[in-house]
């Protein structure tokens, strides 16, 4: 792969996480460069090894990661959307202070491999064309990460506007994410 397809694909793993980290920005009260930074940090590693791993796995567990990836990345997203729609509608008010300041670890880790199963399955198909896997993860690990810094910040002034209903939104972005993988999955079968 020459470094233009090497940068076409990384940017094109890190959308969906980049559109998550908008709605996790927004769900935040005011969340500083910190927070975005930490966000971007653990998205951006479970991106960039998450492809590692499909190529690890190579041919024998190809079909696998083909036939699951989708049911697996609809779930999780849609169970992670659903619980972001309930607090967003369980909130009494708009109130900012009722924001938390950040999301916890394992929240955003389940999130970032939620929208990283499809980078595992490109990491598989990797493993065939004799890609240089440390190069190509790496490129998919740090743009995933700028993205999902910058989204995290995008989100921040967009939770000023929208309020406590920035959770809501945010979910529908989850369950739509979710949805748009199952769907282009189902469509190619």
């Amino acid at each position: 792969m020459n470094l233009l397809a090497t940068a076409a694909l990384a940017l094109a793993m890190s959308t969906d996480a980049f559109a998550v980290a908008v709605g996790k920005g927004a769900a935040l009260q005011r969340p500083h460069l910190r927070e975005a930074l930490r966000t971007g940090a653990i998205f951006g590693v479970i991106e960039g090894l998450t492809p590692v791993i499909g190529w690890a796995l190579g041919h024998w567990a190809a079909p696998y990661v083909q036939a699951w990836d989708h049911w697996i990345a609809f779930t999780l997203l849609g169970v992670l959307g659903l619980r972001m729609m309930r607090e967003g509608l369980c909130g009494a008010d708009d109130d900012e202070d009722d924001k938390p300041t950040s999301h916890s670890f394992w929240l955003l880790a389940v999130t970032g491999f939620a929208t990283s199963i499809d980078a595992m399955a490109v990491g598989v198909g990797l493993a065939f064309i004799d890609a240089n896997i440390i190069t190509t993860a790496g490129a998919i690990g740090l743009s995933t990460f700028i993205m999902v810094t910058l989204g995290v910040m995008v989100g921040r002034g967009l939770g000023k506007l929208v309020g406590k209903r920035a959770e809501v939104v945010g979910g529908l972005v989850l369950i739509a994410i979710g949805s748009l993988i199952l769907y282009e999955h189902l469509g190619q079968g």
